[in-house]
C-alpha cells in the first residue's frame, strides 16, 4: 500500500528529476499528455500549466495514490497497471517519472508503447539508478537476513546506453543521460534518520507489506541503524547521493 503523505514528505527532491525530464520534451501543443504512474498527482498537475490546451491523463497502480490526486486536481486520474496501458491515437506526450522500476519488463513495454504512438510524439522516461549504493545494499542484506530476498531488486533498470539503444531499434530519436543529485536531508532531533525516512517512502514499501507489525518495527529499526552508520551526521544534515537515469524519445515522422 502507497501512502501519499510519506511519499511526499520529499517532495521537493522527488520533484527535481522530473522538470528535468520534462525540459527536454519539445513539445508544443499536445492533443493529449499521460503521466504513468503519477502517484499523488501534483507533479501531473505541471502539465497542465504548460500545455493548458491538452487533455490529461494520470495512472497509477495505487488507490491511494489515485485518491489523492482526483481529489486535489481537476484533471482525469484512474486506478490501472501500466503493463495493461496502451496509447490512443491523439497520446502525443507520454512521462513516466521514477515508476517504471516497480514494473519487471518494463523494456518490452518502452518498445511498445514507441511503435504505437503517433508520429512526433515524445516519451520521456525517469528511474531511479541508485541501486547499488549504501542505502539499497543494506536493505538487501537485511532483507535476505529476514527471509525477504524474494522480493528483493538488485537491478530493475538499464543503463542510460541500454535505454538509448532499446528506444532508437524501436525508431524514435533519442536523448539518454543520468545525472547524481546530493540530497542534504535535514535531521530532526528525536525523529528517525532522514535516509531511512525517504525510503519509507519508496524502496521499503515491500517489506512493510510482508511482514507483520511487529517484525516490521525490529526490521526498520535495525535498517536505521545501518544507515546511521553509512550515511553519518554532518551538523544538522545527511547528505544524501541519488543517482537518476533518463531518457526522452521522439517517434519519426513529423
Amino acid at each position: 500500500m502507497w501512502d501519499p503523505a510519506t511519499y511526499l514528505r520529499f517532495g521537493d527532491e522527488r520533484a527535481r528529476p522530473f522538470f528535468d525530464l520534462l525540459s527536454r520534451v519539445g513539445a508544443t501543443a499536445p492533443r493529449a499528455v499521460v503521466d504513468l504512474g503519477c502517484g499523488p498527482g501534483n507533479l501531473t498537475a505541471e502539465f497542465a500549466k504548460r500545455w493548458p490546451e491538452a487533455r490529461i491523463r494520470g495512472v497509477d497502480s495505487s488507490p491511494e495514490m489515485i485518491g489523492r490526486a482526483a481529489a486535489a486536481y481537476p484533471m482525469d486520474f484512474e486506478v490501472g497497471d501500466l503493463r495493461d496501458w496502451t496509447p490512443e491515437a491523439d497520446t502525443d506526450v507520454v512521462v513516466s517519472n521514477a515508476a517504471l522500476q516497480w514494473v519487471p519488463g518494463h523494456e518490452a513495454l518502452l518498445a511498445r508503447w514507441a511503435g504505437a504512438l503517433p508520429a512526433g510524439a515524445w516519451l520521456a522516461v525517469q528511474v531511479p539508478g541508485n541501486f547499488d549504493v549504501p542505502s539499497h545494499l543494506a536493505l538487501r542484506e537485511l532483507s535476505v537476513e529476514a527471509g525477504l530476498g524474494d522480493i528483493v531488486r538488485e537491478a530493475p533498470v538499464l543503463e542510460p546506453a541500454g535505454y538509448a539503444d532499446l528506444l532508437a531499434g524501436a525508431g524514435c530519436a533519442v536523448d539518454a543521460w543520468e545525472a547524481t543529485y546530493l540530497h542534504r536531508l535535514p535531521v530532526v532531533p528525536g525523529a528517525d534518520h532522514p535516509v531511512l525516512t525517504w525510503m519509507d517512502g519508496t524502496a521499503l514499501r515491500p517489506m512493510r507489506a510482508r511482514l507483520r507489525a511487529e517484525a516490521w518495527q525490529v526490521f526498520r529499526d535495525t535498517l536505521g541503524k545501518r544507515l546511521a552508520e553509512v550515511y553519518p551526521v554532518r551538523g544538522t544534515v545527511v547528505s544524501f547521493p541519488f543517482r537518476r537515469i533518463f531518457v526522452v524519445a521522439r517517434t519519426q515522422g513529423d
